[in-house]
C-alpha cells in the first residue's frame, strides 16, 4: 500500500493548462532522458511518450542530458516556464537531479525508471516496465513525498556513509552498470573495508558507534529492493536511521536475506531510530552518497527533514499479489538473462 499523502485530481494545475469544452485537460510536459544511465535502451521511448501526448493533447518538449547536472538546469527551464508535468527517464541519480529543482513548486514528477538500483521509483511502487511506468503517468494520481537535506543537498531515498558510500564510489567509476558490476564492486569493497568510529547527534540525543555504516533514509531502500530501512515512510516527517555495526564474514548470509526480505531491523547487528534532525561526525571529511551518488563531504555532515517537499505522479492502488508476481517475473527474467553471463 502506498503510504505517501495522494489526492486523485492533482494533475488538474492552475499554471500552463488549458481546458477544452468537453472539460479535457492539456497539459504543458517536459521530458528529461539520461541517455546513458542504468542498463537497457531508452530509444523507443521519445515515441511512446508523444503517442500518448499527441492521443490526449498535451504539448510535449523532450531533452536528453549532456553531462553531469544538466538535468538540474533543465528542470529549472521548465519550471520557469511553467510547465505542469516534468517526466525523469533515468535513474535515481538522474530523478534526483530533476527532483531537487522542484522542491515545493507547484509542477508534478512523473518517473519513468531506467537506472541500476530505482530505489525512489521501487519506493513508491512505479512500475519497471516503461509501458507500465507510462500507465501512471496517463492517469491523475499524485502522492506528496519528503525530501531531506544532508549539509544543504538534497536527496528523496537515502544518505548514507560508510561501506555504502565507498561501494557507491567504486561503482560510479565503472564503465559497465547492471547489478552484476555492484555484487562484485561490493564484494571487493568489503574484502578491504575498515569500519570507522562515528559521534551521532540524533534528535539532541548523542550516540557514538563503531560503525560499517550509517544510513538516513526517507525511503525503505537503496534500490533493487535492498530495504535498509524496512519502516521507513516517505511521508511521515521523519528520517530512519540504521546503523550497522562491524560482523564477520559468518553475518553475511543472513545480513543479505534480511536486507532483501525487510527484515534487516530485526539483525542484532542493526540500530534503527527515527528522527527529524541528525548529524554525524567522523574523523576526517569524505565520501558520502546521496540516493546511491558519490559526493565529497566535511567531517560533519547535517541532514534534516523537509516534509510536503515533492509532488510525483503514482500508482493509484498497489496490488500486493501483482507486486508479488512482477517481483518474481523480474527475477526469473534477470537469471534467464544473466546465468549464462555468470557461469560462463
Amino acid at each position: 500500500m502506498n503510504t505517501s499523502k495522494s489526492f486523485s485530481n492533482a494533475l488538474i494545475l492552475p499554471t500552463g493548462r488549458n481546458e477544452n469544452p468537453e472539460g479535457k485537460i492539456f497539459m504543458n510536459i517536459q521530458a528529461i532522458i539520461n541517455p546513458i544511465s542504468g542498463v537497457g535502451s531508452k530509444r523507443k521511448i521519445p515515441n511512446m511518450l508523444r503517442k500518448i501526448c499527441e492521443a490526449r493533447g498535451h504539448a510535449l518538449n523532450i531533452s536528453f542530458t549532456r553531462y553531469p547536472g544538466h538535468a538540474s538546469e533543465l528542470t529549472r527551464q521548465a519550471v520557469e516556464a511553467k510547465v505542469d508535468l516534468i517526466v525523469a527517464v533515468g535513474g535515481d541519480g538522474t530523478v534526483n537531479e530533476v527532483a531537487r529543482s522542484m522542491i515545493h513548486t507547484d509542477v508534478t514528477l512523473g518517473i519513468i525508471p531506467k537506472g541500476s538500483g530505482n530505489g525512489l521509483a521501487r519506493d513508491l511502487h512505479i512500475p519497471m516496465e516503461v509501458w507500465r511506468a507510462l500507465e501512471v503517468l496517463k492517469g491523475r494520481h499524485t502522492s506528496i513525498i519528503d525530501c531531506c537535506r544532508a549539509n544543504g543537498r538534497p536527496f528523496f531515498c537515502t544518505c548514507g556513509v560508510g561501506f555504502d558510500a565507498a561501494v557507491s564510489q567504486k561503482f560510479a567509476q565503472q564503465k559497465r552498470r547492471g547489478s552484476l558490476t555492484y555484487l562484485r564492486n561490493t564484494i571487493e569493497e568489503y574484502l578491504s573495508y575498515e569500519p570507522e568510529p562515528y559521534e551521532l547527534l540524533i534528535d539532541n540525543q548523542t550516540i557514538k558507534e563503531k560503525a560499517f555504516l550509517v544510513a538516513c533514509a526517507n525511503a525503505t531502500q537503496y534500490g533493487n529492493n535492498a530495504f535498509i530501512a524496512p519502516q521507513a515512510n516517505i511521508s511521515d516527517g521523519k528520517m530512519d536511521v540504521t546503523i550497522l555495526a562491524p560482523f564477520t564474514p559468518l553475518d553475511i548470509p543472513p545480513l543479505a536475506i534480511q536486507l532483501f526480505t525487510k527484515q534487516i531491523d530485526r539483525n542484532s547487528k542493526i540500530k534503527t531510530m527515527k528522527a527529524r534532525q541528525v548529524s554525524i561526525i567522523r574523523q576526517r571529511p569524505g565520501v558520502m552518497h546521496l540516493d546511491g551518488e558519490p559526493v565529497m563531504a566535511d567531517s560533519r555532515i547535517d541532514i534534516e527533514i523537509e516534509p510536503n517537499a515533492l509532488r510525483v505522479l503514482t500508482p493509484e492502488v498497489v496490488s500486493l499479489t501483482k507486486e508479488v508476481r512482477n517481483l518474481f517475473d523480474q527475477a526469473s527474467r534477470f537469471f534467464d538473462k544473466k546465468m549464462p553471463y555468470i557461469f560462463r
